[in-house]
């Protein structure tokens, strides 16, 4: 189909990316053009199936090809939305604000690549969920479309979410398994079951920053704790519990967001400890321990046997956003108030959600899914250090894996004048300071998603644009000295 140059230091997959994008521009693959099969292609050019996997995920994340699951790979039409489509789409925010960026996840624009985005793409997720696997849900219901759900989730499927975070290591039973529409339900079903305005709540810092703005609409004291690679800060926490009096911490101990960092065992067990002295409850945000490549993580809830620890997680992001399925799990005096506040608030999640998670849990599908893309996340994750790399982005601590590295921007590099010229050339990223609780703090640093950051056109731009921000400066500072 193409010549390969195999003598080029340039990588065979980044090789093949770059000649079907050549392709697609000169029209020679027109918009609707079926690609060639992923065996096909690899047997063409005499290269592993692999190299056609990740070179084929990187042109669906950018939005020039689309994948229709067993019918193949398709060259998608480059047209760019009517004027009035565009005048239809409202913006939640500012650029760079936390409910922007979480709108341009899933508003998926075209011409724009979500580099920095908090989801995996649509590829990646499209066979997770058959639909056999559906059909076969609604078939098992009580009454099909008809079935009602328990507020509390229906039993089968708590007592598989209790299976599965027992082989994680967590003591848990159905009876202290609530399910909710997702992470962000049960942030908002903890905040309106136990705090009050005024009350001091604890974030890290950077952190999961949907949740601040949440915190700051009831009214509540946010003191943010510095995220350090092996957990939080210990002493800055216990120096926040003797002067505010915390009533709860929110914490993240496996795959930080956004930074991918993990949590050591004895900063976990030194955090309990500080929670059973001052009294704050903690919520431990587990939605990206699903990523995680190996078995051997310590949770808090595991540590802590549930004392003290509201646990909470997802399926959305690693199985299918359309499910917009959660659970949390607590003790039972912990786990009636957050009840209540589902029933008040939505009353139940809905019957054929989790009526077909339940199907994918007892058939193994969500296992052997998670470990497929266990797989691939490390692959994406070699490839995005080392294009980013030479693009000029740093990692100081590249963290233990999953969706997301923290890079680190050259000192002479102006943040947020680089997201901004970026979303000018059709590149979304998000600039460290957006996952602070003060977002007016400079960062230096940028949040990548490894498989839609792996682009080819990224590393290009960010490669050029460092380079002339270096060089400018470095016009400035010799001007300074001759000046002086």
């Amino acid at each position: 189909m193409f010549p390969l140059d195999r003598q080029s230091p340039t990588p065979l997959t980044d090789q093949v990316e770059a000649r079907l994008c050549e392709l697609m521009a000169s029209g020679r693959l027109p918009a609707g053009a079926r690609l060639p099969s992923i065996r096909q292609l690899a047997s063409t050019l005499a290269v592993s199936p692999q190299t056609i996997v990740t070179a084929y995920d990187r042109l669906a994340a950018r939005g020039q090809i689309d994948s229709r699951g067993t019918a193949g790979f398709f060259v998608r039409a480059a047209a760019a939305p009517s004027d009035e489509a565009a005048a239809q789409l409202l913006e939640a925010g500012e650029e760079q604000e936390p409910v922007w960026l979480a709108q341009q996840a899933n508003d998926q624009r075209a011409g724009r690549l979500l580099a920095s985005s908090g989801a995996l793409p649509a590829a990646w997720l499209q066979d997770a969920i058959p639909a056999a696997a559906v059909q076969r849900a609604l078939a098992n219901s009580a009454a099909g479309l008809a079935s009602r759900c328990p507020p509390q989730g229906l039993p089968e499927l708590r007592e598989r979410i209790a299976l599965l975070m027992r082989a994680q290591g967590m003591p848990v039973d159905a009876g202290r398994i609530l399910t909710t529409y997702g992470a962000t339900h049960a942030i908002d079903l903890i905040c309106r079951a136990f705090l009050q305005p005024g009350d001091t709540v604890l974030v890290e810092d950077p952190g999961y920053f949907l949740m601040f703005g949440r915190l700051r609409q009831q009214g509540l004291r946010i003191v943010p704790i510095t995220r350090r690679v092996d957990g939080i800060d210990l002493a800055e926490l216990e120096a926040a519990c003797r002067e505010h009096r915390p009533r709860l911490l929110f914490v993240q101990s496996v795959l930080h967001n956004p930074t991918g960092w993990g949590s050591s065992p004895g900063n976990l067990h030194r955090l309990l400890t500080l929670a059973q002295q001052h009294g704050f409850l903690i919520a431990e945000d587990d939605v990206h321990g699903h990523f995680h490549p190996g078995q051997a993580t310590t949770r808090l809830a595991a540590l802590a046997g549930f004392e003290r620890v509201i646990y909470f997680s997802s399926f959305a992001k690693a199985l299918s956003p359309a499910l917009r399925l959660g659970y949390v799990a607590a003790d039972h005096a912990l786990l009636r108030p957050l009840l209540r506040e589902k029933i008040l608030t939505v009353l139940t999640t809905p019957a054929l959600n989790e009526y077909v998670m339940t199907e994918a849990l007892a058939t193994g599908r969500w296992r052997k899914h998670l470990e497929r893309l266990q797989r691939k996340l490390v692959t994406a994750r070699n490839v995005c250090i080392r294009q980013l790399g030479e693009a000029g982005i740093a990692f100081d601590e590249p963290g233990e894996g999953g969706l997301f590295l923290w890079g680190r921007l050259p000192s002479a590099t102006d943040a947020d004048l680089l997201v901004q010229d970026a979303l000018r050339h059709g590149y979304v990223l998000a600039r460290g300071a957006s996952f602070s609780a003060d977002s007016s703090r400079p960062s230096p640093h940028i949040r990548f998603n490894v498989v839609l950051a792996q682009h080819l056109g990224l590393a290009a731009y960010l490669r050029e644009r460092l380079a002339a921000q270096g060089e400018a400066r470095a016009v400035l500072e010799g001007a300074l000295k001759i000046s002086g």
